[in-house]
């Protein structure tokens, strides 16, 4: 779990009070007015809540997760996503690629962003994220800007 201290985290910036918070928009998107929504599943509870809590920061409705399974529930139960976040290495059940398959089938516009500690899953990745595979660990205002440019694509309004 030591791979948590070594994240990269940046604080969000809000120079201008008036600014539109990350993924606010005046156009409904995942059926919420504001903001965007992002399910991260990760199964080290310690990197689970540091990304959930910066992405909350960074103005995110956010979803957590522990394994696939809890995450195939959250969307069959109808909560209304834009990028799923998910570790490939899960535990036990399935693993992230797997769940990424599964929401491309069923969720097609459900933007997928994966992460893992090897670096060789990184060619299966390419088939199934929006981007590259994010390698751990990684840079939070990396990846909060790679989450705005994919709700760009969608329409959604997302800045500080």
């Amino acid at each position: 779990m030591g791979a948590a201290l070594s994240f990269v985290r940046a604080a969000p910036e809000h120079d201008d009070p008036d600014s539109v918070a990350a993924g606010d928009s005046e156009e409904k998107g995942n059926g919420h007015p504001a903001p965007s929504t992002i399910l991260v599943v990760e199964d080290e509870v310690l990197i689970r809540f540091a990304i959930a809590d910066y992405l909350r920061d960074c103005g995110y409705r956010v979803l957590e997760a522990n394994n696939g399974e809890e995450a195939q529930a959250l969307l069959r139960a109808g909560e209304l996503v834009e990028v799923l976040f998910t570790d490939v290495n899960l535990g036990r059940g399935i693993t992230g690629f797997e769940l990424a398959t599964w929401v491309r089938a069923n969720f097609k516009d459900i933007r997928i962003i994966i992460t893992s500690g090897v670096h060789k899953a990184a060619e299966v990745a390419a088939d199934l994220c929006d981007g590259p595979l994010f390698t751990k660990p990684y840079s939070y205002e990396r990846l909060f800007e790679h989450i705005q440019r994919l709700l760009g694509s969608m329409g959604r309004r997302s800045g500080r």
